[in-house]
């Protein structure tokens, strides 16, 4: 499995399949940082602007879309998508 990047450049949506994608793979990070900050209990605006990189004055509906998704998908992650991870590492 290839690394994750860094701080890699988003979609305006997450993917929302029921597999791990490849767009999963390359945004560990980006999930990981996604979820720290809403444990943290930051405000979405100063998330998608840090971590998103999209301007919530400029684009409010697309920060805010972008952040819930890529949330949601981080989220996902936790709950299930895990597993496929799991079991891709079981099959190698």
């Amino acid at each position: 499995m290839p690394s994750p990047l860094l701080d890699p450049a988003v979609a305006d949506r997450a993917p929302d399949e029921h597999a791990l994608t490849d767009y999963d793979r390359g945004h560990f990070i980006t999930y990981l940082r996604l979820l720290d900050a809403d444990a943290d209990g930051a405000d979405w605006r100063e998330v998608a602007s840090i971590v998103l990189h999209i301007d919530p004055a400029r684009e409010p509906q697309r920060a805010e879309a972008a952040w819930r998704s890529h949330l949601a998908r981080a989220q996902w992650m936790t709950r299930s998508g895990y597993r496929h991870l799991l079991r891709q590492d079981a099959q190698n």
